[in-house]
C-alpha cells in the first residue's frame, strides 16, 4: 500500500482531541470550538449563530460535531445557518473532526463546529 502525506499548506487541521479538549497546530483548547482553514477559537455552541454566520460566502458546509454521540442539533440552528446559504452536516465530534481533515486536504471551503467529547 502506498501512503501519501497530506499536505495542509498553511490550513489548521485538528490534530487530536480528547475528554473537554482539541488540540491545533500544537495548542490546546478546551470547550466548544469553531475551526476554519484560517483561524480557530471557542464557540458558544448551539445558541452562538453570529460567530458561524461570520462565515457566509467563505465556507460551503458547516460540519456539525454534536458531541461524543451523534444527535440532532436544534431546528432553529439549522435553519439560521441553511437560510444564510451554509450547509450543515451533524455528525458526533470524532467523525466531525476526522472529515473536517480530510475534506480540508483536499482544499475544500468548509468550517468545523465541535462539541467536546
Amino acid at each position: 500500500m502506498r501512503l501519501t502525506e497530506i499536505s495542509y499548506d498553511k490550513a489548521l487541521p485538528v490534530d487530536s482531541y480528547g475528554p473537554g479538549f482539541f488540540r491545533l497546530n500544537g495548542q490546546v483548547f478546551r470547550g466548544a470550538m469553531l475551526i476554519t482553514p484560517w483561524d480557530a477559537g471557542l464557540w458558544g455552541g448551539y445558541t452562538d449563530t453570529a460567530a458561524p454566520l461570520t462565515l457566509t460566502g467563505r465556507i460551503d458546509v458547516l460540519l456539525l460535531g454534536t458531541g461524543p454521540e451523534i444527535t440532532h442539533p436544534p431546528a432553529a440552528f439549522v435553519q439560521t445557518m441553511e437560510a444564510a446559504g451554509i450547509g450543515v452536516e451533524p455528525m458526533n465530534s470524532p467523525a466531525a473532526c476526522r472529515t473536517y481533515n480530510v475534506l480540508l486536504g483536499e482544499g475544500r471551503r468548509i468550517a468545523l463546529a465541535v462539541l467536546p467529547v
